[in-house]
C-alpha cells in the first residue's frame, strides 16, 4: 500500500498493530493505519517489524520513524523526522 502522501516531515502518524499475523500487510480500514505483523510481541519485534513495513509504505528511511507513544500497546504513534 502506497501511503507516500502522508510522508510530510514532522508529522505524527497512529497506527493499529497486529501481531502473530498471518502475514505481513498494510492496510488503510476506518480512517486508521491498520499494520498486521507476523512477528510475536516479544522483546519489541513486533513494534521492530511494523517500523521497516510503516517505512517502507511511506517510502522513508525506517530510521525517520520514531515511535512517540504506545511501545507495548497496539495502537501506536510515530513522527517522522525532519
Amino acid at each position: 500500500m502506497d501511503l507516500s502522501h502522508l510522508a510530510i516531515p514532522g508529522a505524527e502518524i497512529a497506527v493499529r498493530v497486529t501481531p502473530k499475523a498471518s502475514r505481513n500487510a498494510v492496510s488503510f480500514v476506518g480512517g486508521m493505519i491498520r499494520i498486521s505483523v507476523t512477528a510475536v510481541p516479544e522483546d519489541g519485534k513486533a513494534t521492530a517489524a511494523a517500523v521497516k513495513l510503516l517505512a517502507k509504505a511511506l517510502g522513508v528511511p525506517h530510521t525517520s520513524l520514531t515511535l512517540r507513544r504506545g511501545s507495548v500497546s497496539r495502537d501506536k504513534v510515530f513522527k517522522i523526522a525532519v
